[in-house]
């Protein structure tokens, strides 16, 4: 599996849309709305098998990775997965929907178009008003090493049942988003 890997730093908190390093795709996950569980609900993402951060509120996520196929997932009370095919030097935006739940709230994934021009204006306001949320890397090697059953447990319902009886979203490679639409 590919692992998503940060190479400039300079980029990793610098507020608005900043281009992938060189041979490498970008992905902002971006949560527009804090109706559904208020701005202290926190959000677990993960890439593959590996927790990569945590985002609470109307707030956003920068991951980078090399170009390739990707299975990315967010958990809150349910288990929301997205396959990606990324190119190189390509941005990608997820709008990350938050829904009433039974116990807590759900999340959703909504790859975005500039197309979708309401959702895009909102997240480009988010983006470009804020640094992006980095959690800690301590935080994320604790996170890992907790969850590392209950996520060999969640690939494995992915793998045996969910993929193939839940209408889960993609992001394919021709759905990034122009340089000129990001300013």
């Amino acid at each position: 599996f590919l692992v998503v890997t940060v190479t400039d730093f300079s980029s990793l908190f610098a507020q608005g849309f900043q281009p992938p390093a060189e041979g490498k795709a970008v992905i902002y996950f971006v949560r527009v709305s804090i109706r559904v569980g208020g701005p202290k609900l926190s959000v677990d993402y993960f890439q593959q098998d590996k927790f990569i951060g945590e985002v609470k509120g109307a707030n956003y996520m920068r991951v980078e990775c090399t170009p390739g196929k990707y299975l990315f997932w967010a958990t809150i009370e349910n288990k929301e997965f997205m396959t990606a095919d990324l190119k190189a030097g390509a941005t990608y935006i997820v709008i990350v929907d938050i829904f009433p739940g039974g116990w807590n709230a759900r999340v959703g994934f909504n790859p975005l178009s500039v197309n979708d021009k309401e959702l895009f204006e909102r997240a480009k306001k988010i983006v470009n008003e804020n640094p992006p949320v980095v959690t800690p890397q301590s935080r994320i090697e604790e996170k890992n090493k907790k969850l590392k059953d209950t996520i060999e447990k969640n690939l494995k319902m992915y793998e045996e049942e969910w993929k193939n009886t839940k209408p889960f979203k993609s992001i394919l490679p021709d759905m990034n988003i122009p340089p000129d639409a990001l300013k």
